[in-house]
């Protein structure tokens, strides 16, 4: 078995997954993960799926969907590598404001030197209001306080606003 990761990207139309999807399943891969959505009126989709078939196959078979040029298709075989997955704690950082830049690249700096991992994570901007919403995993040596504090600190420089949660199995 092989893991694929797939992406597909461009201009939104209805169907692109219904058809994605019906090409790999008859191509016999599971899908395993994936992340969807749209973008301004932009889509995009990351799959990562396992199987026999090879990647120059799966592009074969998937060509179609980025025929017209308006979708871009990549097909990439990844390492039999799999991601340690310690007993760390789940979080969901949320951050609303004014729009700016840098709000991300600052906020996520905090996690890392905290040793935390950001799983997924989201952003909209809806005119001036700019939102993150951001699932990670820290480490339970991490000192959740000192955490907590850094990103207060950088949200006021940045005058947004943050919360940080425990991700309840429930909100999954």
């Amino acid at each position: 078995m092989t893991i694929h990761a797939i992406t597909v990207l461009g201009h939104d139309r209805p169907g692109i997954i219904a058809e994605t999807t019906a090409r790999l399943a008859g191509l016999g891969l599971n899908l395993e993960d994936s992340t969807m959505t749209r973008l301004r009126g932009h889509f995009a989709m990351t799959l990562l799926c396992a199987g026999a078939t090879d990647a120059e196959a799966i592009r074969a078979d998937l060509a179609p969907i980025a025929a017209d040029g308006t979708l871009t298709v990549t097909v990439y075989d990844l390492p039999d590598e799999h991601a340690a997955s310690g007993p760390g704690q789940l979080f969901v950082l949320s951050v609303h404001g004014g729009d700016r830049p840098g709000i991300v690249s600052t906020v996520t700096a905090e996690i890392a030197a905290a040793g935390g991992n950001i799983t997924d994570l989201t952003t909209r901007l809806s005119g001036d209001l700019y939102v993150v919403v951001a699932e990670l995993e820290l480490p339970a040596s991490a000192d959740l306080a000192e955490l907590e504090a850094s990103i207060e600190r950088v949200t006021q420089e940045l005058g947004v606003g943050a919360t940080l949660r425990p991700l309840e199995a429930d909100d999954l």
